[in-house]
């Protein structure tokens, strides 16, 4: 899950050092920002779920809340780009991809909990 973490939060600062390319400049430096901000908290997280493993996992699962509420409407707008009726293709392609990296890392998250909850019925919650 640690690495899930990571390399979510490292595809996000690509996509948005990829828009700095592709994008003109005032647009590309808000999407720049907006993923240098997210990304960072990814990466922040799974190094913290390093000394912490489930504060850093359930960290990640709110970041990643946060960036897929943000992103949720550019995936209804998808479908519109996809037909070629909206202008700008590439800012349109960027904002969903990372909405859609943010809703498969929390589905993940609430996995990964739901296998600790299971584990911890089953096993019980001894530390040995």
């Amino acid at each position: 899950m640690r690495l899930t973490i990571f390399l979510s939060g490292l595809l996000v600062l690509a996509l948005g050092g990829e828009a700095l390319r592709l994008m003109e400049k005032p647009a590309a430096y808000g999407f720049l920002t907006e993923s240098l901000t997210l990304g960072g908290a990814l990466i922040i997280c799974s190094l913290f779920s390093l000394r912490n493993r489930w504060h850093g996992i359930i960290g990640a699962g709110v970041i990643a809340l946060l960036g897929a509420s943000r992103g949720i409407e550019n995936i209804a707008a998808l479908p519109a780009v996809l037909m070629g009726s909206h202008a700008q293709v590439t800012s349109s392609l960027l904002g969903p991809a990372i909405a859609l990296i943010c809703i498969g890392l929390l589905v993940a998250v609430v996995r990964c909990l739901f296998a600790e909850k299971t584990r911890r019925l089953v096993v019980g919650d001894r530390q040995d």
